[in-house]
This record gives C-alpha cells, structure tokens and sequence, in this order.
C-alpha cells in the first residue's frame, strides 16, 4: 500500500504543477490590460503604465509565475485588483456556497442514481427498467439552467415554496440561518442533481448488469442464495468501480461548473466570482480560482484512485 500511495501522490503533485504552468500560460496569452480596465478607456497612459508598475504587471512572465506559486504555497494569493481585498478571503466566502452546493448536489445524485440503477438491473427488460431507463434518457437531455428555470416557476413563482434566488447566509450574523441557507440551495441543488443521475443510474444499471451475469454470481444463486442476497452480498461491490470512477468525475464536475446555475439563482458562489472577475479582467482572482477549481478535480482523482485500493485490492497488486 505505501509504493502505491506514493506513486499516487507522486502523480497528484506532477499534475498540480503541470495544471499549473498550462493555467498561468492560458491566462498571459488573454487579451486585455487589467490596470486599463481599472482606470478606464479615458485614462492617461502614463496612470495606466504607473498603476501596471503598482501591480506588478511590468514584471517578466517566469518572475510573476514564480512569485504566484511561492505565494500559493504559503496561502498567500495576493489582493484583487478589483475588489481591493485579499483574495484568499474572497475565495473563502464563495466557497461556503459552492462546496456545500455541490455536496448537495451530490448527495441526491447518489440516492437517486443507485436506488434507480439497482432497481433497474434487478427487473432487467421489465416495464420497471425501462420507464427508469426512458426517464434517464430525459433527465439527461435536459439542459441544467433550462431545468433551473422549470423550478422557479413551479417551486418559487406558482407554489412559492423557495425562493426564486439569493443566499440568506448560514449564521443568524449574516442574516440568515442554517435551515433557510439548506432550503435556498436546494432548488440549485436539485437542477445540478438531475442530469448528474440520469447519466450515474445508466452507469450503475451497466455495472450491475454485467456482474449479474458472472460465473461467480450464477454459482451464489445455484446453491440457493436469493437475489436480493446476492445482489447486495456479492454483486453491489464488484460493480462499484465503474459506479466509483463516474461519481469522482462528477463530484469535481459540480465543483467546477456551477457558473450557469448560480447565475440563474444569483446566488455568490464561487461561478459569479469567477464570472464577474473576468468580466473586470481582474486576473489574480481568475487565475487563483481557475487553479482551485482545478486542483480539487485532480485531488478527487486522486481520492478515487484511492478508493480503488480500497474496494479492489486487485488494482493495487497490479499497480505495484
């Protein structure tokens, strides 16, 4: 397990840097003039080159990439040009939104998708399996922000159960409180949700399918184990790897891709940072949030691959 997990973290950190170098390249080739946007299209060019000089834009490209990774790893990222606050803090306050948004997220993918998908396998070509798989079909056609909308009308706007958007907060402090902060999120948390089961209910109904048909399974059953025993005692966890692979994707998915739905919600998530960021040019917070957003999909991979080890001990052995 330790030539494993070192080979692993190896990967993990040779992809953080890599991921890294490409983000800062990506970003330096823009268009645009961050200290033009913030002095304006009227401003003298003597104040724009002065303010350039101020945030270190003059500087040589590897100098600024130097002084942006030292800076990572002591967690100082810098202040934003355009909010004038660090923006370690910024990204602190939007992740209170995004994280547990997509935990939610997650959490109603995964029941919905392995209840559908299990149901599904168990009643193979039967009037069960395909009104869940034709739903499945559905649920990923549709588009997240135009399901988004579906809700607020029914849920906001006819029922008015939620609201059609904002964020109270998760502390009386900031005006709001636990419970109504789980119900403002859970309307974006349910658009985000569907298309993520749909696809995760297939996947699931593959995998357990394709184990049901093992000789190992086929021997459980003739020697008078019943279905639902072997299905929960054997099957289940032989199918979880391709199921395992599909929800680490779609965790980080969630994580990184939240700017539609939040918008539609106008809700201060990490996606409106970097949406409104870009629009002001504002590059340390892009690059800053684009580098997170990134590392938290590599970190899941890594946690997955972990998983792995955990589930199949098979993949380990060969790994070594």
């Amino acid at each position: 397990m330790g030539l494993f997990f070192l080979k692993r973290t190896l990967t993990l950190l040779l992809t953080l840097l890599g991921t890294s170098i490409v983000v800062f390249l990506v970003l330096e080739i823009l268009p645009g003039n961050a200290a033009q946007m913030l002095m304006g299209p009227d401003a003298a060019p003597e104040a724009v080159v002065e303010l350039a000089e101020q945030l270190g834009l003059n500087q040589p490209a590897w100098e600024r990439y130097w002084h942006w990774i030292s800076g990572l790893v002591q967690l100082d990222l810098g202040n934003s040009y355009s909010y004038g606050t660090p923006v370690l803090e910024l990204i602190s306050e939007r992740l209170a939104l995004t994280v547990p948004l997509a935990v939610m997220a997650m959490v109603i993918t995964t029941a919905v998708a392995l209840v559908a998908g299990i149901y599904a396998a168990s009643h193979h070509n039967k009037i069960g399996d395909v009104s869940v798989m034709g739903l499945a079909q559905l649920g990923i056609a549709i588009p997240n922000f135009w399901f988004a909308i579906l809700l607020i009308l029914l849920f906001s706007v006819q029922l008015k159960w939620f609201s059609a958007g904002g964020f109270p907060g998760w502390t009386e402090a900031s005006g709001g409180s636990f419970w109504g902060a789980i119900k403002a999120l859970m309307l974006p948390a349910v658009s985000l949700a569907v298309v993520q089961a749909a696809i995760l209910a297939r996947i699931t109904r593959s995998a357990v399918l394709e184990v049901l048909r093992e000789d190992f399974v086929r021997t459980a059953r003739a020697k008078g184990l019943s279905q639902r025993a072997a299905l929960y005692k054997h099957v289940l966890r032989n199918a979880l790897i391709p199921v395992v692979t599909v929800m680490g994707l779609q965790f980080a998915n969630l994580l990184a891709g939240t700017i539609v739905v939040e918008n539609v919600f106008y809700l201060p998530g990490m996606g409106r940072l970097i949406f409104q960021s870009i629009a002001n040019r504002d590059l340390m917070v892009v690059r800053n949030c684009v580098m997170l957003l990134a590392a938290m999909v590599v970190v899941v991979n890594f946690l997955v691959d972990l998983l792995y080890a955990m589930i199949d001990p098979r993949i380990k052995a060969s790994d070594i």
